[in-house]
């Protein structure tokens, strides 16, 4: 009598599964319910949540949830202690109270939300509000116009928050910051960058190449700033006094003037 046949085995980070002796009905795998994943790519950790465009198999959070807790439980940990995670949230909205959440959940697990990469604004809000590194990245794609310094930008985010240290913040538009740019913290956007507070840490405007974009604070005191592709860094001498500053690029490169002064300079 011939001895049966071993089980396949795997190596990644999703669960082994016992095939059958029939084939899957295609209809069935289209009814699937999406799963939250965790894996390495390119040496990092990545945390994969189900978009939320799924319908109408999409899941809820309290699904999701279970899920997580499921996948961080279950098997033997491929990941070292305190790896930093790249959480991929793609549509799917969140707040700050469930970053948070999954933010405890990875800490039990011995591991550390840093990043989230969204194609929500409510969620970039609430990334950055809660202390992580956030990267919104459009829903489709920039469509390029006559103009060669003409693009589609994304609808402005809005933070109403202070920056700390570590924190960075990427987004395909105008950034506006209701708080402090601490040293530490960087922002990186494809439109402008306005800053109601002091800014001290590093920033980019016009990120995809625009040189027509600026930066403005009510304290512009930056580790570095970057307009496309011009770079300036903050004088060795520090204003005595502060006041509101715009920072764009002239035939100079960039220049920074009072507030008050930038309509009449750039017009000269």
């Amino acid at each position: 009598m011939p001895e049966p046949a071993a089980l396949p085995t795997t190596t990644s980070d999703e669960s082994p599964s016992v095939s059958t002796p029939e084939s899957p009905d295609p209809a069935e795998s289209q009814l699937q319910v999406p799963q939250v994943r965790l894996k390495g790519e390119d040496g990092r950790l990545l945390l994969l949540l189900p978009p939320e465009s799924d319908a109408p198999s999409a899941l809820t959070w309290s699904e999701l949830w279970v899920q997580l807790k499921n996948r961080l439980s279950a098997g033997e940990r491929f990941w070292q202690p305190n790896a930093p995670v790249h959480l991929i949230s793609r549509d799917r909205l969140l707040d700050v109270r469930q970053l948070q959440d999954i933010s405890e959940a990875l800490a039990e697990a011995q591991l550390q939300l840093k990043r989230v990469y969204t194609s929500r604004r409510q969620t970039a809000v609430a990334a950055a509000t809660a202390g992580f590194s956030v990267e919104q990245q459009a829903a489709i794609a920039h469509l390029s116009q006559s103009d060669s310094v003409g693009q589609v930008l994304a609808e402005p985010l809005y933070l109403q928050t202070t920056l700390r240290s570590g924190i960075e913040v990427r987004h395909p538009g105008t950034v506006v910051v209701l708080g402090d740019v601490n040293p530490g913290s960087s922002i990186v956007a494809d439109g402008d960058i306005l800053v109601w507070g002091a800014l001290r840490g590093v920033v980019q405007a016009g990120a995809s190449g625009n040189s027509r974009c600026m930066i403005m604070a009510l304290r512009l005191d930056p580790t570095q700033i970057r307009i496309a592709d011009f770079v300036a860094r903050s004088p060795e001498n520090p204003h005595s006094q502060y006041l509101p500053e715009v920072a764009y690029v002239a035939s100079d490169g960039i220049r920074i003037t009072k507030a008050s002064d930038f309509s009449r300079e750039r017009l000269s």
